[in-house]
């Protein structure tokens, strides 16, 4: 029987409080993220991580004094290999701490797979995101002298088994704001993670496909009697960034006296930015803005309907070679699949 390696991709995060300068260095150091040269990055790098020191240390401190999205990660990893079956056996790899590509690329070797399938848990492609981790295991590959036939999914930010099972949970956060307050108008906001104007409009296809994703889910919302906004969090430099922002609209929606339900749409598991930022520190804005009531929509983690849309992406992948079955991302910077077809 062949072998198939699925390597999960995302961001990582400290496991200990001794951790959290050296992740977040990492994280501002990387190329993709702070485009400046490298010894203005580095420096700039450990001036972003020391000058918000304290506030990361208490927001790690309310989850324990770690991150949470390592063990979530590879609770899927160990659903998508139960739901794949004999023969397929998954990976987790983290851009910015342990597990390090380096380190999964050196295990994947070992287990001497027939093919790879690479695969970001980043539903929409960024060159900050799926960009990053997918030239860092390039490089990882390289390193560990790891030659095999490898497919990506750089991308699968519409992909209708993945829209459903969002759907499910936008539809279960509705219900539950009109269950605590009857009769409310209900605005709900798509929360993803932002990026500075610039990469956007230096090609990344992250705001579109964003919105990609949420056209993809409202289609399928049962609850149709509800606004809608997409909106930006976690904002982290000095440049202007994607617009609205989530506070900017929370704000909003207290003026306008709105019920908010807030979906964290380009996050498929629980992590800093869901359990601190909008659980707590948006939660209690929303209280402050007059805002009647505020709901979060939970995030995928292990669900099965989840898994299912991931195993299903990964047999079309296997069975064609491609990304999700072809290239409806629209062939954007740094795309596998361009890279593959033009044989670069």
């Amino acid at each position: 029987m062949s072998k198939t390696a699925i390597v999960l991709f995302n961001l990582g995060g400290p496991d200990k409080p001794d951790s959290i300068k050296k992740f977040r260095i990492n994280l501002f150091s990387d190329k993709a993220i702070i485009r400046a040269p490298i010894f203005i990055r580095f420096w700039l790098a450990r001036l972003i991580a020391a000058s918000s020191a304290r506030a990361a240390m208490a927001s790690y401190a309310l989850m324990g004094g770690k991150s949470p999205l390592l063990d979530l990660t590879r609770k899927q990893a160990a659903a998508l290999e139960a739901a794949l079956g004999e023969g397929h056996k998954c990976f987790v790899a983290m851009r910015y701490w342990h597990p390090f590509a380096s380190e999964v690329a050196r295990d994947v070797k070992t287990y001497n797979p027939d093919r790879i399938l690479l695969l970001p848990l980043y539903p929409q492609y960024s060159t900050t995101t799926t960009g990053s981790s997918l030239t860092n295991w390039r490089e990882a590959a390289a390193g560990a002298g790891l030659a095999k036939s490898t497919t990506t999914l750089c991308c699968w930010f519409e992909d209708p088994a993945y829209a459903t099972s969002i759907a499910v949970l936008v539809d279960e956060a509705i219900a539950e704001a009109k269950a605590k307050l009857p009769g409310a108008k209900i605005r709900v906001l798509y929360s993803a993670h932002g990026l500075p104007e610039s990469i956007v409009k230096a090609g990344d296809p992250y705001q579109a496909q964003v919105e990609g994703t949420v056209a993809a889910v409202r289609e399928r919302l049962t609850h149709q009697d509800t606004e809608h906004l997409v909106c930006y969090q976690s904002r982290a430099t000095p440049q202007k960034w994607l617009a609205p922002s989530t506070i900017e609209a929370i704000e909003q929606a207290g003026r306008d006296k709105m019920a908010v339900v807030v979906v964290p749409v380009a996050f498929v598991s629980d992590h800093i930015e869901t359990l601190v930022e909008l659980d707590i520190e948006n939660r209690h804005l929303a209280a402050e803005a007059g805002v009647p009531c505020y709901v979060r929509a939970r995030v995928p983690n292990d669900e099965p309907d989840f898994i299912a849309a991931l195993a299903g992406l990964v047999h079309r992948a296997a069975q064609t070679g491609l990304c999700r079955g072809g290239a409806a991302c629209g062939a954007h910077r740094n795309c596998p699949w361009e890279e593959r077809r033009h044989g670069a």
